[in-house]
């Protein structure tokens, strides 16, 4: 009898052992998404490819299950004045980001709606040049989320931040102060509506971690980075000795989502 009962023990253990397994794989089960920049020399092309968007590539993606695709236009200040696009696509692992190209290819409407963009002649190039970032989601926030807002979308201001270091392992710290230093934290705290976290992959600019924060107008934007910038939990964070010297280009890009982003 005893023997029977230390065996239905070991096998109740055993199960809950491997159901907490399978629940902390799908608790850390983390996105992948391409950041795709497309860059325009004119008018007719941006409007060729928004159009290939909006009629064949997107479709394309939602009968692959493929959803939450953000499109945002850039916001050309003195500085940088380049007239850009940038697409947001999230997978659920590498199969599907490296399967999408055969599968479009199989796509009879989305080669028939994106034809006059998949046929461009050499002369009539419907872009400049598109660069492509792969990233993967911070394990505290590992899926993408688009923004509760709703206001008018061209007064909107998301925000892509890139936080390049000076080496892999300063690289690793900042992305740890992020996650366990709490400044996911601290920007869900302030609402910061952010839509994603990432580790860059591979990109032109590495080692590397991008994200993107979104407020209802440029004046909203402002308000909340004082508010961060000021906050007591901030100070002491950016303060600390283990989390110094972590960052050595913060770059930023000032978007608003176009009419058919699901963002």
């Amino acid at each position: 009898m005893k023997s029977i009962l230390c065996m239905h023990t070991f096998r109740l253990t055993a199960l809950l052992i491997l159901f907490s397994s399978v629940l902390q794989a799908q608790v850390e089960k983390r996105e992948l998404f391409q950041l795709k920049t497309y860059t325009f020399e004119n008018g007719t092309q941006e409007q060729l490819t928004h159009d290939y968007l909006q009629k064949a590539f997107i479709p394309a993606l939602k009968k692959l299950k493929i959803e939450r695709v953000g499109v945002f236009k850039t916001r050309p200040n003195e500085k940088d004045t380049l007239n850009q696009l940038l697409v947001l696509i999230p997978f659920k692992d590498f199969a599907q980001f490296e399967s999408l190209e055969q599968k479009l290819a199989q796509d009879g409407d989305y080669l028939i709606q994106g034809k006059e963009y998949l046929q461009a002649p050499y002369d009539k190039a419907p872009y400049l040049r598109i660069s492509s970032t792969l990233l993967k989601a911070f394990k505290d926030m590992p899926v993408l989320k688009p923004s509760p807002l709703d206001g008018p979308r061209t007064e909107r201001v998301y925000e892509l931040r890139s936080y390049e270091s000076p080496t892999e392992e300063l690289y690793r710290n900042k992305v740890k102060m992020f996650n366990e230093g709490g400044e996911i934290t601290l920007f869900n705290e302030l609402g910061f509506n952010a839509v994603f976290y990432g580790e860059v992959l591979s990109g032109s600019q590495m080692p590397n971690l991008m994200y993107m924060t979104t407020f209802a107008n440029q004046e909203s934007r402002d308000a909340h980075w004082k508010l961060f910038v000021d906050s007591p939990t901030w100070k002491y964070l950016s303060a600390l000795p283990e989390y110094q010297n972590n960052v050595s280009l913060n770059q930023q890009i000032f978007l608003y989502p176009t009419d058919y982003s699901d963002y």
